[in-house]
């Protein structure tokens, strides 16, 4: 999967002197519905090699075939190319139509105004990944629709796990860590600064990151629901886990490949670095511990459904000054549709569309990562959120838990913190 999800929101919102040629029909308009055209063009910008070639092939004969006398063209874009220039785009009069955007990138752009409001189609999209349409929602309206997803699994290897007794709730997952742990390998690889694999702790025991009351967001690190979790993590840090209280979530495919992790809870697209070849240019250990690799969803608190993890993945957006806004909610529409959703879950990817997961192929990975992400979840849907990354205070006090500190404690402080920068 690609690493969309770690693009900095601030660049989007910071960078962009220039502005990337789009190849709408005209000179600048309105988000509001007109009657459209009987011809024209429409632009659609996606990002990176993800989407299969079937997917953008169906995606323009359709449209093409459904609208006489209109053409779709599909440009590809890089993720740099989201951060640095799509803000100048859709602020220009030859914006895009409908553009891809990283799921965390979204509210960025609909801070400033630049998608068009999509409630009137939701009713047609079917259901879709929670986590990521929560992503593309602001004060209750639907900006950016789901486009596929990402998230995180737990891959272990049958030379170091027995795979007829796999956990079946967060406890057991956690008394399992503990069992497998040695001087030598992790029961659960856990570094302290990973704060993705955080998240489902708090999330399963009912708590949140941050609540918004009107204008005014609240921390909920410190609830009892949330201290449930961190304690139960902390327990994690303590007992289960030889990883450093210092580290990050970067290369946790290396102790793994090295038999030094029992668990591992990673992005799903990290199975293509565990099964690499030893003499790949990124080493993986496909005759090891990748040879027979499996993976299940991070287990919740009841027995036999998943604990929401976080969503990574995409949104696709209408460009608010898109000459054919009709049309190109029209292109939405076939993008999240069964046939196209298929098209996608078919080439590895998680779909938006929840009803495309029996598209998926019937591999550990694949599938354990849609349970997952049927239950996701994601960051709180702010302009500011970046910020509160950036700072590094959730990494840095979850350090202190690693090292044993008491997590209420921890948890008052960085509730304080995260408010300061929300609501400042």
């Amino acid at each position: 999967m690609n690493r969309k999800t770690i693009v900095a929101t601030g660049a989007i919102l910071a960078g962009a002197s220039l502005a990337l040629a789009g190849c709408s029909s005209g000179s600048g308009g309105s988000a509001a519905d007109a009657e459209p055209a009987d011809s024209g063009e429409l632009t659609v910008w996606l990002v990176g090699t993800d989407t299969p070639d079937e997917a953008r092939e169906l995606l323009a004969s359709t449209f093409e075939e459904q609208n006489d006398g209109w053409t779709l063209h599909v440009e590809e874009k890089t993720w740099a190319d989201v951060s640095e220039s799509y803000v100048a785009a859709l602020q220009s009069n030859d914006a895009p139509d409908v553009v891809e955007v990283g799921n965390t990138q979204a509210i960025g752009f609909i801070d400033q105004g630049l998608f068009a409001d999509l409630t009137d189609i939701r009713g047609d999209l079917g259901d879709l990944n929670p986590g990521l349409e929560e992503s593309g929602t602001a004060d209750g309206v639907f900006y950016a629709a789901p486009y596929y997803a990402g998230g995180r699994v737990v891959f272990y290897s049958p030379e170091n796990v027995d795979p007829d007794n796999l956990p079946t709730t967060l406890e057991e997952y956690v008394d399992q860590g503990i069992e497998y742990r040695t001087d030598s390998m992790s029961g659960i690889y856990a570094p302290g600064r990973d704060w993705y694999n955080m998240l489902p702790y708090i999330w399963s025991y009912g708590g949140e990151i941050a609540v918004q009351d009107g204008d005014t967001w609240d921390a909920q690190f410190s609830s009892a629901e949330s201290q449930e979790g961190l304690k139960l993590l902390q327990k994690v840090y303590l007992d289960a886990t030889n990883a450093p209280t210092d580290g990050d979530e970067a290369d946790a495919n290396v102790p793994f490949c090295a038999g030094e992790a029992a668990f591992l809870s990673a992005p799903a697209w990290m199975a293509g670095s565990i099964t690499a070849p030893e003499d790949a240019e990124v080493p993986g250990c496909a005759e090891t511990y990748g040879k027979d690799l499996r993976a299940f969803p991070l287990p919740g608190l009841t027995e036999g459904e998943p604990a929401p993890v976080f969503a990574g993945g995409s949104n696709v957006g209408v460009a608010a000054l898109s000459d054919s806004p009709a049309m190109a909610k029209d292109a939405v529409k076939i993008m999240l549709s069964k046939e196209y959703q298929d098209v996608m879950a078919a080439a590895g990817l998680t779909p938006a569309l929840l009803d495309s997961n029996e598209a998926l192929p019937d591999t550990d990975v694949a599938q354990s990562q849609a349970a997952a992400l049927a239950v996701s979840k994601s960051v709180p849907t702010t302009a500011k959120w970046q910020e509160v990354e950036s700072s590094l205070v959730i990494q840095d006090s979850l350090v202190r838990i690693a090292q044993g500190d008491d997590t209420a404690e921890v948890a008052e402080a960085l509730d304080q913190r995260i408010e300061e920068i929300l609501n400042g």
